[in-house]
């Protein structure tokens, strides 16, 4: 199984494909879209889709998988970024591809075993399970492995127990 992570936003777009295999853990690829504020909302969100159709059509995933927002001070930056969120999961739509949704809290619990660990928890955690040298930078690119490892994690336990 292929998973594409997103860790949504406009400015940067954390993303990651990870592939599972005999319950082996193996990144192909993590990175971030980034914007230019000075670019118009419209073609931020433009730029987003075409990129994201891009590394769909490239990895070929089977599962798209996208952090649920959760904002509680900017509502103007929320919006913004809810507006890009839209483009993304359109992508996913768009290459027939099942989208799944985690909360932060499900993807800190999913991967630590915590759902209130900190960010420098996740991130060495991340760096543990997937047998990386060091810590994957930037944040936004280390958030969407940490969403591509919970949904993993998820569907393993679905299996065990089958569960639907």
């Amino acid at each position: 199984m292929i998973v594409l992570g997103i860790d949504p936003g406009i400015a940067i777009v954390g993303y990651a494909i990870v592939r599972e295999k005999n319950s082996k853990f193996q990144v192909l690829e993590y990175g971030c879209i980034t914007t230019s504020s000075k670019s118009s909302l419209p073609d931020r969100i433009s730029y987003i889709y075409d990129e994201l159709s891009a590394i769909i059509n490239e990895f070929e995933p089977d599962d798209f998988v996208i952090e649920e927002l959760f904002f509680n001070k900017n509502i103007k930056t929320a919006i913004t970024v809810a507006q890009a969120r839209g483009s993304q999961i359109l992508a996913a739509q768009h290459h027939n591809l099942p989208i799944y949704e985690y909360t932060p809290l499900q993807i800190k619990q999913a991967v630590t075993g915590y759902g209130r660990a900190d960010k420098i928890q996740v991130q060495e955690t991340i760096k543990n399970i997937l047998s990386l040298s060091e810590i994957p930078k930037p944040d936004d690119a280390a958030d969407a492995l940490a969403i591509c490892i919970c949904h993993l994690f998820t569907n393993r336990f679905k299996e065990l127990y089958r569960i639907k």
